[in-house]
């Protein structure tokens, strides 16, 4: 396993939101088995890639990496390899464990002005985000840079393809109401912990009437949050989406 290749394999886990640990020897004294700046990731699943020595030393690290992930706090082991630890060689090593947590997923529906700006600023926020449109001159790469993953379907065809829990964000602007109000059903049909639609206060009493019609009851009316976004007196398509990406870091920073 090189260098090369465990990066390769963190900026793979990082592009799918994935959490996993990194541990790296930090500091070593005597004879030890791996020198400072020897690696190893930990997945989520308990997979690993990399060595920071076996036996004792590996084994503790691994359970120091399982807490440290559901903790979400770093920590540092420090080792004297003695024949406890299986080792004979008398020397020393200092491990940092540092977990990556699950970046936050946003479903992004639509990829207009408006999609295309919560797109940049989200990705810059930290946010997973995955892009739905079905217009392939918009579900494009270069004009969507900072989309982690594009999915370029009809709204109702892309829920089989998504996995939303209740940890992720949704933002619905999409260049209908037809579409706005599938993505708005199809989300209610999910765990999704967040739904927000763009519109005016006009279009938040069709859409709460449509799902009263449809059977829809009133709490789960109520997780639909419309108009989407503080209120900060946006105008321009980069205003609005300050105005919804601040929404969304309050919540995910405040709750």
């Amino acid at each position: 396993m090189t260098d090369l290749e465990l990066y390769e394999e963190m900026a793979r886990l990082t592009r799918r939101g994935e959490p996993f640990v990194l541990a790296t020897v930090v500091a070593h004294g005597g004879s030890s088995p791996r020198k400072s700046g020897a690696k190893m990731l930990v997945r989520v699943d308990g997979g690993t890639l990399g060595t920071v020595g076996g036996g004792r030393v590996e084994k503790d690290t691994l359970a120091a990496a399982r807490a440290s992930l559901a903790e979400g706090t770093p920590r540092t082991l420090e080792f004297v390899l003695t024949e406890e630890h299986g080792y004979a060689c008398g020397g020393t090593m200092s491990v940092f464990i540092e977990p990556q947590g699950r970046r936050p997923l946003l479903i992004m529906f639509g990829a207009g002005h408006v999609g295309k700006a919560v797109t940049s600023l989200a990705h810059g926020c930290g946010f997973r985000v995955v892009v739905v449109d079905e217009r392939p001159e918009c579900a494009d790469q270069a004009l969507l840079p900072g989309a982690d993953e594009i999915i370029c379907s009809p709204v109702s065809d892309a829920f089989g393809r998504l996995n939303l829990d209740r940890e992720s964000f949704v933002v619905i602007a999409t260049p209908g109401h037809v579409h706005d109000f599938d993505a708005v059903r199809g989300c209610l049909a999910t765990d999704a912990g967040f739904i927000g639609l763009l519109g005016s206060r006009r279009k938040r009493e069709t859409l709460l009437a449509t799902l009263e019609d449809e059977g829809f009851d009133p709490a789960q009316r109520g997780r639909v949050v419309t108009p989407v976004g503080l209120d900060i007196g946006a105008q321009t398509p980069e205003e609005i989406a300050v105005s919804i990406v601040g929404q969304l870091v309050k919540i995910r920073r405040q709750g």
